[in-house]
C-alpha cells in the first residue's frame, strides 16, 4: 500500500501539493493557487484524519472572517464531502448554529468567525484552519497563532487557503519573508478535475470557464498568480480598509437603494446607509442572474419586513425591520422601473450615468480622509445567498469582488472608459456616489 493511500480519510487520497499539505508540520502554512484546486478539501481531510484517527483528544478550530460566511463555504465542504454521514460528530445543531463538533475519542473541532472573536479566542488549539485567509488582517492572523498551545499534537499549526490577490498583500509578504510556508496548489492535484492521467469531463468544463476570465482575475484564478490588475480604476481600493464587519445601523441613518437591472447579466440591488459624517456603507445586496424583476421585488419586501395586505392590495409596513429609503436610484430601463413601481409601490429615480464624473466621486470616497477613514465601506458578507452559477464560474458574485478588477479599457481612444465587463455592482456604486454629490430631492412614495 502506498504512503498516499495510507493517508487518505473517507474516500479521499491526497496527491501532489495536497499530499505536501498533509505532511507539512510548519507552524504557519498557506495553500495558495487557482480556483478549484481543492485547497479547502485537502485541509479539511487532513483535519479529519488528525482528529478522528491520529491524535485523540486534540482541539482544532475552523475559522473565517465571519461566522455566517463559514456556514455556506467551509462547513458545507466539511459536511458534504469529508465528515462521514453516519459519524457521531454530526450529532447536535445544524451547521448554521454549530459551535463545535465532538468526536467519540475526545477530539473537538470548534467553528467560528473573527467577527465574534470572544467565542473562539478564549480557547487553546492544536490546529487552526483559516478559510479564505485573504479576508483576515495580519492582526487577526497573529492573534490566532497565540491560541496554538494545546499540546496534544506534536506540532502546533495554523493552515490556511486563499486565491491570490495583489502582490503586496500581507499574506504574500509574510510568505516572501519566510514567516509562513507557501504551498502553490495546482488543478492537476484535484481528483475531481484530473484523474492522474488526464482531465475529467468536469475538469475540462471547469477549466474552460476559467479560460473565459480576463485580466488580473484570469491570472489569479486560472494561473494562481499574485498580480495587480493592470489599469485599475480604483487604485485606492483596499479590502483590509474598505471591507468591514457588519454592525447594527442606527435607525436615523438615511438609507438608499441602488438598482442595476439585469437577467442574463446580474440584477444588482444595493442597500446603502449614510452616517452623520457622510460615510456610506453597503450593508446588504442582491446580486443574482436569471430572476424576474417581480421576484426580486418580493425578495426586497421580505428583507424589509413588509407583509402583503390582500384587502388593500399593497404592502403593510407596520412591522418593517428598517426605514424606507430616502431614494431608490435605478438604471434607465423604463419597463423594469415600471415593474418595480407596480410590485413595490416605490417611486424611482433614473441614475445619473455620467461615467467619468461618477468614477471621480467614487475615487474621492475611497481615499482615506484626515480622520484616518475613507468615505465608503462595504459590509463583509453583504451579498445574500450568492448566485451558485456565478460562484461556480469563478465570476464576481458581489460588488466587493468587482472593485480591484474594474479597469480602464486600453483599446478605447479615451482613457476614461472602463471595460464593460463584470461591472454591475460598480455601476451601482457610481450611481450612488454621483447622486450624493449633489443635494438630494424630495421623494414621493406610492
Amino acid at each position: 500500500m502506498s504512503t498516499a493511500a495510507r493517508l487518505h480519510s473517507a474516500n479521499y487520497t491526497p496527491v501532489g501539493t495536497a499530499l505536501e499539505a498533509f505532511y507539512a508540520k510548519d507552524g504557519e502554512v498557506l495553500l495558495s493557487g487557482p480556483a478549484g484546486t481543492g485547497k479547502s478539501r485537502a485541509i479539511l481531510e487532513k483535519l479529519f484524519l488528525m482528529a478522528h484517527r491520529r491524535y485523540p483528544g486534540m482541539r482544532a478550530l475552523i475559522v473565517r472572517k465571519t461566522r455566517e460566511s463559514l456556514t455556506q463555504t467551509g462547513l458545507f465542504t466539511w459536511e458534504q464531502f469529508v465528515l462521514p454521514e453516519t459519524h457521531p460528530a454530526r450529532q447536535g445543531p445544524q451547521r448554521s448554529h454549530r459551535q463545535v463538533y465532538h468526536f467519540p475519542n475526545g477530539s473537538e473541532i470548534v467553528v467560528g468567525g473573527m467577527d465574534k472573536p470572544q467565542k473562539i479566542m478564549s480557547s487553546e488549539y492544536d490546529f487552526i484552519y483559516s478559510q479564505e485567509a485573504i479576508e483576515l488582517t495580519e492582526e487577526d492572523w497573529e492573534s490566532l497563532t497565540t491560541r496554538l498551545r494545546n499540546g496534544r499534537v506534536p506540532y502546533q499549526q495554523i493552515m490556511a487557503d486563499t486565491n491570490p490577490s495583489h502582490p503586496r498583500h500581507w499574506l504574500k509578504l509574510r510568505c516572501d519573508a519566510g514567516r509562513c510556508r507557501l504551498i502553490q496548489t495546482r488543478h492537476e492535484d484535484n481528483p475531481v478535475l484530473h484523474d492522474g492521467t488526464g482531465w475529467t469531463p468536469f475538469g475540462e468544463t471547469y477549466l474552460a470557464r476559467l479560460d473565459n476570465l480576463t485580466g488580473a482575475r484570469k491570472l489569479r484564478l486560472r494561473y494562481g498568480r499574485w498580480v495587480q490588475a493592470e489599469g485599475a480604476i480604483y487604485e485606492d481600493w483596499d479590502a483590509n480598509v474598505h471591507v468591514v464587519n457588519p454592525f447594527p445601523i442606527p435607525a436615523d441613518w438615511p438609507r438608499y437603494w441602488v438598482i442595476d437591472f439585469g437577467f442574463t447579466n446580474p440584477f444588482v440591488c444595493q442597500w446603502w446607509a449614510k452616517d452623520p459624517d457622510g460615510r456610506v456603507y453597503l450593508y446588504r445586496e442582491i446580486y443574482r442572474t436569471k430572476t424576474l424583476v417581480e421576484d426580486h421585488a418580493r425578495e426586497v419586501a421580505r428583507l424589509m419586513g413588509w407583509t402583503w395586505d390582500e384587502g388593500k392590495k399593497r404592502w403593510d409596513k407596520s412591522k418593517a425591520t428598517e426605514p424606507d429609503p430616502e431614494r431608490v436610484i435605478c438604471d434607465h430601463d423604463a419597463e423594469d422601473r415600471a415593474t418595480l413601481l407596480r410590485h413595490l409601490g416605490v417611486t424611482t429615480k433614473a441614475a445619473d450615468k455620467a461615467v467619468t464624473a461618477g468614477i471621480q466621486e467614487v475615487q474621492e470616497r475611497l481615499k482615506v480622509a484626515a480622520d484616518g477613514k475613507p468615505r465608503l465601506f462595504v459590509f463583509r458578507g453583504a451579498c445574500l445567498n450568492p448566485d451558485r452559477e456565478l460562484v461556480e464560474s469563478a465570476k464576481p458574485y458581489c460588488t466587493e469582488h468587482e472593485f480591484d478588477g474594474y479597469i480602464w479599457d486600453v483599446n478605447k481612444s479615451a482613457k476614461e472608459c472602463p471595460v464593460k465587463q463584470d461591472d454591475h455592482g460598480m455601476d451601482g456604486v457610481r450611481y450612488l456616489c454621483k447622486h450624493l454629490a449633489r443635494p438630494p430631492a424630495v421623494i414621493t412614495w406610492g
